[in-house]
């Protein structure tokens, strides 16, 4: 019995020692291969190393600079007609802006879940929207000066949580973004009851003491509450409002999220990533070779 106990002890040594050669190999294999396939990986690579998105974004914002002096000359303008009140004309102007992917550039937020192959978590997502890193979307910080030097008071409505307000503004501040002297522009999620992820009370609140001239983003939520359907149904919302898109509404480009993304799965979060995956590839319309 004991050399019995002895041979058992040694295979299973043995066995512990092929165990951790095979994990060595696997891990040695995976370094080699490189990080694992990421649907994230070519939109991320776009926004930080394509010219096309640099010059993109520069278009979307020197058209926003033609578009808001058409505004400031006309006092029936506005791009919230569905929040201004009776008498709006005469109240000073402003613009409203999203925050990340219109002025701040997340990139290297996604850059980091590309190489890790970590997945969005509001942990991850606020460490770094607190720590005040971002860069500024190319055209933004000379855009939103321009219209401050004007008059134009600057909104920024981000679904950033208000326990990264701090950390935003800081960001904003850095990078020369126009924050308003003694007026909170800088309008978070959750900073008060009803400022929830739809930004409609947000731009109310907005439209109480100015005029909208113009609303930036790069989402459907930017600039209506009536984004959160099925691609049919965004389709619809987007038809009916045709006559804002390149005149007060204007659009950055934004290919690495956002809820055009999560309408392909009804927005079912609680879907496996394969799960999701699958019925993003079923949405597509591909060409059938005859």
């Amino acid at each position: 019995m004991p050399h019995r106990h002895i041979l058992l002890k040694r295979l299973a040594l043995a066995g512990a020692a092929l165990a951790l050669a095979a994990c060595a190999t696997t891990q040695t294999q995976t370094a080699a291969n490189g990080p694992a396939p990421d649907d994230r990986l070519n939109a991320t690579l776009w926004m930080q190393q394509a010219v096309e998105y640099k010059a993109n974004a520069e278009a979307v914002y020197a058209l926003a600079e033609l578009r808001l002096e058409e505004a400031l000359a006309d006092k029936t303008w506005t791009a919230a007609p569905g929040e201004q009140k009776p008498g709006y004309e005469t109240l000073p102007p402003a613009i409203i802006l999203d925050a990340d992917e219109t002025v701040l550039d997340n990139s290297p937020y996604q850059a980091w879940m590309v190489k890790t192959g970590a997945g969005y978590s509001s942990a991850s997502w606020n460490a770094w929207a607190g720590a005040g890193k971002a860069n500024a979307v190319p055209g933004a910080v000379d855009f939103t000066n321009a219209a401050a030097a004007k008059g134009v008071t600057v909104f920024y409505v981000t679904n950033r949580s208000h326990e990264v307000e701090e950390g935003t503004a800081r960001n904003l501040d850095a990078l020369g973004f126009p924050m308003g002297d003694k007026t909170d522009t800088l309008m978070t999620k959750g900073e008060k009851p009803d400022w929830t992820s739809a930004k409609g009370t947000r731009r109310a609140a907005v439209a109480e003491n100015y005029r909208i001239l113009l609303l930036l983003g790069d989402n459907f939520g930017d600039f209506t509450d009536d984004y959160d359907g099925g691609p049919q149904a965004r389709r619809a919302v987007y038809e009916a409002n045709a006559a804002h898109w390149g005149r007060d509404w204007l659009m950055l480009p934004n290919p690495a999220y956002g809820s055009w993304e999560s309408a392909a799965f009804g927005g079912d979060y609680s879907l496996s990533p394969e799960e999701q995956r699958r019925r993003k590839v079923d949405a597509l319309k591909g060409w059938r070779r005859d």
